[in-house]
């Protein structure tokens, strides 16, 4: 097998696009912005208003387009310093840059066959088939306007790649070591993601060989039980709790949704007299508006009124080891399609996901609709 560290040949692909959720840049941006994110959905505008606040804490900026930039230009710096002559380039799906915006322009330079990353590191409707929707409602203007045809394929879920996994444990140490000295071996961790529909986890993902569906729940438990047994080994703490909660639920209320909330789980660790916590933000790929105010405003508010110290550990972000992974994924995804076998790093037990999605993987709750990257 060719090693992916020395090997910088990355046809037949000509550009990396970089694919994001996107978010306002300015208190004039946020309405707009959240009625692309909702359109469609038949959301009231007071819902939207109160929604919009929590940028308005903010200044109306979310942090993501920022930290998209410090990933895009990260990523072209170690491309470079690698031997990787692949430029690349950033679309977001609800606001500037707009994905249909950048794929005119990588056309426009010649590119003709794309590999995307999303931000998005698990397998869901809303962080997988969502996006190749948009990739292929792009496609589909593209070809309307006439414009040369365009191939895009996108990278593996990468929430077991060792990039992702050995970043989180760092941080959460670092989470831990801001915690009173004498509370650190006491700490729970609680490890966090978005949200979603008891129904669309149930249908996240491929079906597998005994017809079980559902690999949302099961991919984020996977990863943290790895970020747990890595802060173990580092801390030489055993044993420590920990448990998988859920953030940032944005549904109608009579529709069940994964639980329980971060919150209530705070409330539960106060009244069982818990000394301290670390949350540890698993699913999320960046420190956005979900991470800051979810957890860093809302929660830690929370934890405030238990007497509960808390922490909170950075997401992967523009890590080193986080790009180092994706190049590596890069150059994976490269020699597979030139018919080569190469290695596929992943930790914990369910192994590394598929390349190309297969036929029903995450379906659309709402309606079936045309999807790029995949085999429907």
């Amino acid at each position: 097998m060719p090693d992916l560290r020395t090997v910088a040949d990355t046809a037949p692909y000509d550009a990396l696009l970089l694919l994001s959720f996107g978010g306002p840049e300015g208190p004039q941006d946020v309405i707009p912005f959240l009625e692309n994110v909702t359109r469609g959905r038949g959301i009231p505008r007071e819902r939207l208003a109160e929604v919009g606040e929590h940028y308005y804490r903010f200044g109306g900026v979310s942090p993501i387009n920022e930290q998209c930039r410090e990933l895009l230009t990260a990523l072209r710096a170690d491309f470079l310093d690698h031997g990787l002559e692949l430029p690349v380039y950033w679309g977001n799906r609800n606001w500037r840059p707009y994905l249909v915006d950048t794929l005119r322009e990588m056309v426009g330079d010649g590119v003709r066959r794309v590999l995307t990353l999303t931000t998005s590191a698990y397998a869901s409707y809303s962080g997988c088939r969502q996006y190749r929707e948009n990739l292929a409602d792009a496609l589909a203007m593209l070809a309307a306007e006439g414009h040369p045809e365009l191939t895009v394929d996108k990278l593996r879920h990468y929430f077991n790649h060792p990039g992702f996994v050995e970043p989180m444990i760092d941080s959460t140490l670092a989470a831990l070591g801001e915690l009173p000295e004498e509370l650190r071996d006491r700490a729970h961790l609680v490890f966090t993601t978005h949200s979603i529909p008891t129904a669309a986890a149930g249908t996240s993902g491929p079906t597998d060989e005994h017809g079980d569906p559902g690999v949302y729940v099961t991919e984020h438990r996977d990863v943290a039980d790895l970020v747990a047994r890595g802060v173990a080994e580092a801390t030489g703490v055993a044993g420590r709790p920990w448990e998988l909660v859920y953030q940032s639920r944005s549904g109608a209320a009579h529709v069940p949704w994964l639980e329980p909330d971060v919150c209530d789980h705070l409330e539960a660790l106060g009244e069982a007299g818990a000394v301290a916590a670390v949350m540890v933000p698993i699913g999320f790929v960046s420190d956005h508006m979900e991470v800051r105010y979810d957890l860093d405003t809302e929660a830690t508010a929370k934890a405030a009124d238990l007497d509960l110290p808390v922490t909170r550990a950075r997401t992967v972000g523009a890590h080193p080891g986080f790009v180092a992974a994706v190049r590596q994924l890069v150059l994976e995804r490269a020699a597979a399609e030139r018919g080569e076998q190469p290695s596929r790093p992943a930790l914990g037990a369910l192994g590394p996901s598929h390349d190309i999605c297969p036929l029903g993987c995450c379906p659309n709750p709402r309606a079936r609709r045309p999807a790029a990257a995949g085999l429907d």
